[in-house]
């Protein structure tokens, strides 16, 4: 039988075969962290969204093993109907093998509308309407008659001012129009996808837009697989549509890049160059010594980690803010001898009061202080001028000395074939240090990168003791590598200059 829910039938429509490698090569899924944090945030909404319309009925069930019960769900969505239930929340239906289960089925006069809820602030994505005309072709299968179709999203805007108002959180855009145009399409796809799902025989898709269109593919990796290493898809700030320009017209090497010339600067070829030959550091002297000459002491090398809730959780706060949660602080003197302080704030409280002060107290207003990627550190140190105007004055006299230790490297002033065309510190200072462990992120315990930091924060108010201490202490020893790390570039570029 032809089992499709509507993930799939998504799937399928931005690339056949996804759902196909999914089926049958379900191993090649390469989950991103940022997609995994997507799906959380996606769940989070979801759950809080069904209270949108007042009191509703929930129809999910499981069953013993943790999975969803579907049949149970799609008998409850029945009774529900039958009862004349205004808000059945998860409403479940199933026509020959074609599943779908709507966010918020509302009963409006003889009919329903479809409340399908996002994460996202934006309510025309492309992929939504895919979504709910699916959703409103099964229901219509299955007698139920649709009269208006809306998609709920994040109101970017709303401020929350301690009692969350779902009506000002949440935007809801009638997509009714959209809806009726695209599920002309529906019938045919699901044809289609049927005929693609049947056969054993893997979809011959060559790399196209659908790759990275509306979202990066999963398995890409996979499906990239024959391509050399390095390749154009992995050259410096070249769009993805022009990287697919290329490897079309047979320019898929780094040799075929640089002989084809259309795309290539300056960075672009070293990056090439250097990955065909290892050719050592590339150093411009001067430009090192320009930046340097901007630099005095001492120096306070500065990184912040935050938290992005989707629900704002402290009052002032906007969904999606970047919340800065604590921060790390190397000050290096200019006879070498070097401190270090930090801060990290508790989860159970707004920590951006004190997160604030400790930095006002630590830095001077005039310090030069270095970032990596300033832009992020400059506009949380805003952010928090705005949001406390007594500290104002001193924290918008930091922001405004602040150098960017990225600058030397973007400017291609360094460069050697560790970098593998990227300048993130994560890819700067092994290629600087390949040898040396304590400058490993891998050789941490716990938090090794920033979005395991920001899914850990949150946690640790309902952590036992123990934990709570072991996973702030993890949590210090990762902020506190990306300081020092910014310290040993520093030196780097001081040495070489």
């Amino acid at each position: 039988m032809f089992f499709f829910s509507k993930s799939k039938y998504c799937d399928f429509r931005q690339c056949p075969k996804i759902p196909w490698l999914k089926k049958y090569k379900p191993e090649e899924y390469a989950v991103d962290p940022q997609t995994q944090a997507r799906f959380q945030a996606g769940n989070e909404v979801g759950d809080l969204a069904m209270g949108l319309f007042g009191d509703y009925v929930e129809v999910t069930a499981y069953k013993a093993d943790g999975s969803l019960d579907l049949n149970r769900m799609k008998a409850l969505t029945r009774q529900y109907l039958s009862e004349g239930k205004e808000n059945i929340c998860e409403a479940s239906f199933d026509y020959q093998g074609l599943y779908c289960a709507v966010d918020i089925l509302r009963k409006d006069g003889e009919g329903y509308d479809i409340y399908e809820v996002k994460s996202s602030t934006s309510p025309d994505h492309p992929v939504y309407i895919t979504d709910t005309s699916y959703q409103k072709y099964i229901l219509q299968k299955c007698g139920v008659k649709v009269n208006r179709v809306f998609v709920v999203t994040i109101d970017s805007s709303y401020v929350f001012n301690g009692v969350l108002d779902l009506h000002k959180l949440f935007r809801v855009t009638d997509v009714t129009p959209l809806v009726d145009e695209e599920i002309k399409r529906v019938e045919e796809s699901l044809k289609e996808a049927q005929r693609v799902m049947a056969s054993k025989e893997e979809p011959n898709i060559a790399v196209f837009e659908g790759c990275n269109d509306p979202y990066a593919c999963a398995f890409f990796g996979y499906c990239t697989r024959s391509l050399p290493t390095p390749s154009v898809f992995d050259l410096y700030k070249l769009p993805y549509k022009k990287q697919l320009a290329l490897y079309r017209q047979g320019v898929v090497t780094y040799e075929d890049f640089l002989r084809d010339g259309s795309m290539v600067n300056d960075m672009r070829r070293r990056q090439a160059e250097f990955a065909l030959e290892d050719r050592g550091t590339y150093i411009d002297r001067e430009g090192i010594r320009a930046f340097l000459g901007t630099l005095s002491f001492p120096l306070y090398f500065l990184d912040f980690e935050t938290v992005q809730p989707v629900i704002p959780q402290y009052i002032g706060t906007r969904p999606y803010q970047q919340i800065p949660v604590q921060y790390s602080l190397h000050i290096l003197e200019e006879d070498g001898r070097l401190e270090h302080r930090e801060f990290l704030g508790r989860s159970e409280e707004d920590p951006r009061r004190a997160l604030a002060e400790r930095l006002a107290a630590d830095i001077p207003a005039d310090a030069c202080v270095l970032a990596y990627n300033k832009t992020f550190e400059c506009t949380r140190i805003r952010e928090l001028a705005e949001a406390f105007p007594d500290l104002s004055a001193h924290l918008l006299h930091i922001r405004d000395n602040i150098r960017d230790l990225l600058d030397p490297f973007q400017s291609g002033y360094y460069y050697n074939r560790g970098m593998g065309g990227s300048f993130s510190i994560k890819s700067v200072l092994p290629a600087i240090y390949p040898d040396d462990p304590s400058l490993d992120y891998h050789n941490l315990e716990g938090v090794h990168n920033g979005g395991e930091a920001m899914e850990l924060f949150p946690r640790l108010k309902d952590m036992p003791a123990e934990e709570r201490e072991r996973a702030e202490r993890d949590l210090l020893k990762y902020c506190e590598l990306d300081t020092y790390a910014m310290v040993k570039v520093y030196e780097e570029l001081k040495r070489v200059s």
